[in-house]
């Protein structure tokens, strides 16, 4: 049945290229490229905040990123339903169940470790995930993270199962970096507005009685200036 339905998604993405309408929102006529290196998971920007985590604790814990990544993009990016954000998370959990579910294994056991009382490991854990989760909400840089966290979801369907990781490794620094407000790249102060300039009348006082033009003191006919 996974398999089926995983068919069927890849085809309903396909068959949405071509159709009339984009496959994804585009918001700018150029957007800020958010890429950057892959990471290991103790970078400051990723804000695990797992002290003396193995490396396969790391892993489980930028899955967790990127689990909650896109669920918050499954949840604040309904305004762009071309973005497919909400059945790119739906299948994400589908068919990276197994790894999904030794991930959260893999995280229960090093707050097990890191806390001896079974209530502080789940304490922790509990807080854990909630903190993933709120670093991920934005308001302002919502199209850029809507429309990142789109491309990172596609990636994350197609990737082997037990890949999910190395997606993670690769794309959550992209993810982060969305988080930052960034609008128009081609045009970055606005469309040939640069050297407007527009025609106004003479505003001299002595050009003018009440609201006629004063012809004796400067001309026939009201003067325009370029501002």
């Amino acid at each position: 049945m996974t398999v089926l339905l995983r068919t069927i998604f890849a085809a309903t993405i396909a068959a949405s290229a071509l159709a009339p309408l984009p496959a994804s929102a585009q918001f700018y006529m150029k957007s800020f490229d958010f890429s950057g290196a892959p990471v290991r998971g103790d970078e400051p920007i990723i804000g695990l905040n797992m002290p003396d985590a193995t490396e396969a604790e790391l892993d489980a814990g930028l899955v967790w990123n990127l689990r909650a990544a896109l669920n918050i993009a499954a949840l604040q990016c309904q305004f762009a339903p071309n973005l497919l954000t909400v059945p790119q998370y739906n299948m994400v959990m589908l068919d990276h169940a197994g790894e999904l579910k030794s991930t959260y294994a893999t995280l229960t056991k090093y707050f097990a470790r890191k806390n001896k009382a079974p209530r502080a490991a789940q304490m922790a854990l509990d807080q854990f995930g909630t903190r993933v989760y709120s670093s991920y909400s934005t308001t302002s840089a919502q199209l850029g993270f809507c429309q990142t966290a789109s491309n990172i979801g596609r990636a994350a369907i197609f990737a082997p199962r037990g890949s999910l990781h190395v997606v993670a490794k690769n794309r959550l620094r992209e993810m982060r970096n969305a988080l930052l407000p960034y609008g128009e790249q081609r045009f970055p102060r606005g469309i040939g507005f640069e050297d407007r300039r527009v025609l106004v009348p003479r505003l001299d006082a002595q050009c003018w009685k009440g609201s006629s033009w004063n012809a004796r003191k400067c001309g026939s006919s009201v003067q325009w200036v370029m501002q």
